[in-house]
């Protein structure tokens, strides 16, 4: 008689790195996760300062959706816009950010 060999669903093992990342893909969620990864570390992308400042935030379709409470410092970010794409496309992933509205 002969004992049956226990089946398993994979040869080998895998990183859990790659299978969230394999799992955000195969259910077209790596978009949304970038984006709500974004938020909820808009205050280590872009500091304290800045952070405090932000009343609302929010991505929608690659534009990002700012409402700041300081208009010297809104200014100040709308002038260095291209800089804060390049900042979040390398801290995220290229292509989360195109462009940033300021309210």
């Amino acid at each position: 008689m002969q004992v049956p060999q226990p089946h398993s669903r994979f040869t080998k093992s895998t990183p859990m790195k790659e299978v969230i990342e394999a799992f955000l893909q195969a259910y077209r969620l790596k978009n949304k996760y970038n984006e709500t990864y974004l938020v909820a570390y808009w205050e280590k992308l872009m500091g304290n300062s800045i952070a405090k400042h932000t009343q609302r935030i929010y991505v929608n379709n690659k534009t990002l959706y700012l409402k700041l409470d300081s208009a010297p410092l809104r200014q100040e970010l709308f002038m260095a816009q291209t800089k804060i794409i390049e900042i979040i496309n390398n801290e995220v992933e290229k292509g989360v950010v195109e462009k940033i509205v300021f309210s």
